[in-house]
This record gives C-alpha cells, structure tokens and sequence, in this order.
C-alpha cells in the first residue's frame, strides 16, 4: 500500500471474484513485511487443513499464497490478502485475493511466462502461481495497483 491509501482487494470487476460462490469465512491480513508472508503462510495452511486438502495440494497452495504474497509487497509496495473458505454447493475450497496500490503490471501476458523478471529473481512466481492452484485472475491497471485472486477447491 502506497502512503495512506488502502489496497481493496475486489476493486477490480474479475469473472473469478464474481462467481456464483458462497463464502463461509472470510480472513484480511496485511502484506507489509516478511513477517507477514510467514502469517499468509501460516493462516492458508490452517484454511487447507480445515479444509482437509491433501498434503500435496495443501503445499500447493501455500507456495503459490508464498509467492503471491512476495510479489504484493516486493512489486506493489506492500497491501493485503483476503482469504475467504468457499462452496459452489458441490465443491468446498479456499479462494486468495492478494490486492495492492502499486505501479501495475504494464504486460500481463509476460509477465506470466516463465523466465520473465522485473527484479532479479528466477521469473517464475506469477506463472508458477497459476499453475499450482485450479483457478487464477490478474487484473492490475497502470498506477492503480494490482488484484491476483488464486482458488484451489478439494479434490
């Protein structure tokens, strides 16, 4: 979050945050600090286990909610991260909302290929996110900031 303003994580009209889904529990945590990626890492990894993923899509989830995290503070100068439990009346999951007021991504598309880096790093955190969870959106608009929301249902 840059200065005084406020990260709002569904500012961004997104397909993915409009579904017709319910939300049984919903959970807001800042995105400041490294501290604060170990909370996010914490708090989806108790969401997965009440959940009861598996142990693989568990560390799955909290990779990409890792990664996501990173990205929010390192690039978007820090924000949130809202964790909300879902049903679509079948299914049962765990959907992610990363938001900050940072620069935006000025190429989407590139960004999540693989290799792509804007800071030094091994270019694989947007794309790597996306492919380990089953549902991603982006929305990022140039000096607005930028919305990632990730979803990984039960299996």
């Amino acid at each position: 979050m840059n200065g005084a303003s406020s990260a709002d994580p569904v500012r961004f009209a997104s397909p993915l945050l409009e579904a017709d889904r319910t939300v049984r529990a919903s959970q807001t945590l800042p995105l400041r600090t490294d501290e604060h990626v170990v909370a996010v890492r914490r708090v989806v990894r108790e969401h997965a286990l009440a959940l009861k993923l598996s142990l693989v899509e568990q560390t799955k989830l909290v990779t990409a909610a890792s990664e996501l995290a990173r990205n929010t503070i390192k690039y978007g100068g820090g924000g949130m991260v809202v964790a909300q439990e879902l049903t679509d009346g079948v299914r049962h999951g765990l959907r992610l909302v990363f938001a900050d007021d940072g620069p935006g991504i000025a190429d989407i598309a590139q960004a999540l290929r693989d290799g792509f880096t804007s800071g030094g790093g091994l270019g694989l955190g947007l794309g790597g996110a996306k492919r380990l969870v089953d549902e991603f959106d982006i929305d990022s608009r140039s000096g607005e900031g930028t919305a990632v929301a990730v979803v990984k249902w039960k299996k």
